[in-house]
């Protein structure tokens, strides 16, 4: 690691120190995404339309946050993308709870389909990866989440249809 840490960036890229637990820090960032989206629409007591709101915004300022915070905590880290960094997973996660009800099996549902998407990177999401710095950090887990939001809302459509 580099001696020289630009201590906003590293914070939020690390997501207040979540990127550090072992083993996984991936799915550490993914837990505390769906753990602050749960308890956020619960003590607000939001409406579905305000918690898709709210989420959607939540994740698109992430996810430009996340741009130059892991940029420049990969660059301080000389590494290309770092495991430690993983504000990219938590805003990967919150793409994929957009339009779910706040209930642990949808939040569960969630996880596990971004996760997957995540980890194996199915095309054109590994393509991604290939983007400069920050912006390949990122984009890679927003598609990743945006996929699992696709087959999330699907599964939800279809599943009081399913016998």
């Amino acid at each position: 690691m580099a001696t020289s840490k630009t201590r906003w960036a590293w914070t939020l890229a690390t997501f207040f120190g979540t990127g550090y637990l072992a083993p996984g820090p991936g799915t550490y960032g993914s837990v505390a995404a769906v753990l602050l989206w749960y308890a956020a629409a619960h003590i607000l007591a939001a409406t579905p339309a305000s918690l898709a709101v709210a989420t959607l915004a939540a994740a698109i300022m992430v996810t430009a946050i996340g741009v130059p915070a892991s940029t420049r905590t990969a660059r301080e880290a000389g590494r290309k993308d770092p495991g430690f960094v993983v504000i990219d997973e938590v805003a990967g996660q919150l793409f994929a709870l957009i339009l779910l009800p706040p209930d642990w099996k949808h939040a569960l549902l969630a996880l596990v389909l971004f996760r997957l998407f995540d980890i194996t990177k199915p095309w054109p999401i590994h393509r991604l990866e290939a983007l400069p710095e920050g912006m390949g950090i990122m984009l890679d887990d927003v598609a990743a989440g945006l996929l699992a939001f696709v087959c999330g809302a699907g599964i939800q459509h279809l599943g009081p249809h399913i016998h």
